[in-house]
């Protein structure tokens, strides 16, 4: 069991508790794609993600290889996501 999750934060998250949820359901949208994919390190190489004004914003340890990165274009892209592709990348 792995129990070193992300930190999710969210801009207006006291106001807007929907945000913090919304980036929960893109988390595990990305985690089962990351599952899919056969990496089993892949969780571990960010430290958090964060919905500021419907843009995400996703921190990571290791720089993120373009499969990666898709992983979250996609979960954001998505109904259970923002809809949107404004999805940034720190390393």
């Amino acid at each position: 069991m792995f129990l070193d999750h992300p930190t999710i934060t969210a801009t207006n998250s006291f106001t807007e508790p929907d945000r913090i949820e919304r980036l929960g359901r893109v988390y595990g949208y990305v985690a089962a794609l990351a599952d899919l994919a056969g990496k089993s390190s892949f969780i571990e190489k960010f430290t958090q993600i964060h919905d500021h004004k419907g843009t995400l914003i996703v921190f990571w340890h290791d720089a993120p290889t373009e499969d990666e990165k898709e992983f979250f274009a996609k979960a954001w892209a998505s109904k259970i996501g923002d809809g949107s592709t404004n999805v940034e990348h720190e390393v």
